[in-house]
């Protein structure tokens, strides 16, 4: 690990005067993936800023209704609260699905949305990836690509996005809230804080230099039933081949988003429409356009599988 120096910010405005003025500065909360990355030499900053004294620990009820999530809200305590488990099951249960108890008791709300990807060529420091080092290539493109992405690829990077929560928080059309160094304040919808790869894979959302997570904002609960099914390799600490997370109303509508498929997570709201009809009708358009290597082209029946799957427990 190379060396870094390292402060702990008391109010919001110390920590992006402080990124602003550092260059090479990183923010640091629970640190579950920045922490492995540095011991890569993958993630390099040259100073960390401690944002865990800020006070955005805290999910509060919105005027409209809806939830504000802050930031730095851990992992179990999003999932196990009551208002979260009544209101939105989709994302409990989304959150419980992601890594082990050990690491959701320390990782936060914002970390997980900004999650790097676990494509084993970007963790390979040996092998070219236009991620880690633009321009530089994509190992993944002629090599074994059977955790990769199917949809949203481009000839630069075919790697996914791997967080669960992220995909129940785009399935109930999240907002997520940012300041930057000069105090500005936005407010980013889910779908299109992350970004596909196309020729700069290398940028994984849209968020601007030094610029902070302070919240994710939910909407007013749109009731239904809420799932979230995640096909993995082991039943725990494993990363999802194919996620979905769905909500169905009683008359057969409702929403889905796909995990493990895509850069980003996945979600036509076009093919929403086919919902009534099953699986089948909504996977072809929500899948339209897929390039699948011949390692995950298995990928493209499992999404259809696993959505059909959600929908029999539905009218169950």
């Amino acid at each position: 690990m190379k060396p870094f120096t390292y402060e702990r910010a008391a109010t919001l405005a110390d920590a992006v005067g402080a990124v602003s003025r550092t260059p090479g500065a990183k923010f640091i909360a629970g640190g579950t993936n920045l922490l492995d990355l540095m011991k890569l030499q993958i993630e390099t900053p040259t100073h960390l800023i401690d944002v865990n004294r800020l006070g955005l620990d805290r999910i509060e009820p919105t005027p409209e209704g809806g939830l504000r999530i802050g930031a730095l809200v851990r992992n179990t305590d999003l999932a196990a609260d009551e208002r979260v488990r009544r209101d939105y099951g989709v994302l409990s249960r989304a959150t419980l699905a992601g890594a082990s108890g050990q690491l959701r008791n320390r990782a936060t709300t914002a970390g997980n949305l900004l999650q790097r990807t676990r494509c084993p060529y970007f963790y390979d420091t040996a092998q070219p990836c236009n991620k880690r080092l633009p321009g530089s290539g994509c190992s993944a493109l002629d090599g074994i690509s059977r955790q990769l992405a199917v949809i949203g690829s481009s000839g630069a990077c075919i790697a996914t996005n791997p967080s669960d929560m992220a995909v129940a928080m785009r399935v109930l059309d999240a907002t997520v809230e940012t300041v930057n160094p000069d105090g500005a304040t936005r407010a980013i919808p889910i779908a299109e804080f992350h970004r596909l790869p196309g020729d700069a894979p290398h940028l994984d959302t849209v968020l601007q230099g030094g610029e902070l997570i302070t919240a994710v904002t939910l909407p007013r609960p749109v009731g239904g039933k809420q799932f979230y099914r995640k096909v993995r390799d082991r039943a725990s600490y494993a990363f999802a081949l194919v996620s979905v997370a769905a909500i169905v109303q009683r008359d057969g509508t409702g929403r889905v988003a796909v995990g493990g498929v895509a850069h980003k997570p996945w979600r036509v709201e076009a093919a929403e429409a086919e919902l009534p009809r099953g699986a089948g009708p909504v996977s072809e358009r929500l899948l339209a356009g897929a390039k699948p290597t011949h390692h995950n082209e298995f990928k493209l029946p499992l999404v259809e599988r696993t959505l059909g799957a959600v929908l029999a427990d539905a009218r169950a």
